[in-house]
């Protein structure tokens, strides 16, 4: 079911039998060979088709184009949002809707920059909220919800998913291959590795976190591997990641709601 294309009525309707699912993308530079709305194409064509294959349970609501991408201002052809005021973007939307009377939430994420202002946003919404409306709001981000198949089993030939690389490049070929500049796809200049930060997930997480401008972690604004991409590969990886994601939207529309356990703590001493 399409919000876009619905009354409210027929909304009202729909909101105690349904997961609203609220993709979230970007507008941002992908190297010279990707366009960038790439982040924004592949997660609404995984939302589209979630939602085709569960027409009666899934509320899918318009993609959010913009996301939080100031890190990659410096290469241009970049609309970002501040990571302070993505996350409230993101709370007055999911707020809406809570207001409205849905209690089943997915924001289905498709790109990297997103992930920490959204966590922060679920934190404000789960203060206003849980006691009061008591919904579920789950952040999904594709490519970690798919699992291995993002990080480097077969076929794909490099460790992850990381930005304009063979996974996203592959994605873009067997979507949108209109989009992508093959003839100019070069492996881009990255810092050397120290062992503990993962410039490119090619190191392990270990406890570590340092966030960089892109500009200071590549010389083109792409990474990884993006030479190695094809279409088989992304095919591929699109129904991992459907087939991921509809398991998921299947199981979270059968999740009990949120209750406090407080209460039922102090019958039970009583």
């Amino acid at each position: 079911m399409l919000f876009h294309a619905s009354t409210y009525s027929e909304l009202n309707r729909a909101r105690t039998d349904t997961v609203v699912v609220l993709p979230l993308g970007a507008i941002e530079q992908h190297g010279p060979h990707l366009s960038v709305s790439t982040d924004t194409d592949i997660v609404t064509q995984l939302a589209r088709a979630a939602e085709a294959a569960l027409r009666d349970t899934v509320l899918l609501c318009p993609t959010l184009p913009f996301g939080s991408s100031h890190h990659h201002l410096a290469f241009g052809g970049t609309i970002s949002l501040g990571p302070e005021l993505y996350t409230a973007v993101i709370t007055d939307l999911v707020a809406s809707l809570v207001e409205s009377g849905f209690q089943r939430i997915v924001l289905l994420n498709g790109h990297g920059g997103n992930i920490t202002p959204v966590r922060q946003a679920l934190a404000v919404l789960g203060n206003r909220f849980d006691r009061s409306h008591q919904p579920t709001i789950a952040l999904a981000t594709y490519w970690e919800l798919a699992g291995k198949a993002f990080a480097g089993e077969a076929p794909m030939e490099s460790p992850a998913l990381s930005h304009a690389c063979e996974y996203e490049t592959s994605l873009m070929l067997h979507l949108f291959p209109e989009k992508v500049r093959m003839e100019r796809v070069e492996r881009a200049r990255r810092p050397a590795s120290n062992g503990y930060i993962g410039w490119e997930d090619d190191e392990p997480y270990r406890g570590v976190t340092v966030f960089k401008q892109t500009e200071f972690i590549s010389g083109n604004g792409s990474s990884g591997e993006p030479q190695l991409g094809t279409a088989d590969k992304g095919k591929h990886l699109f129904d991992k990641a459907l087939s991921a994601l509809v398991r998921f939207l299947e199981a979270f529309r059968e999740w009990p709601l949120s209750q406090s356990l407080v209460a039922e703590h102090e019958q039970v001493g009583n």
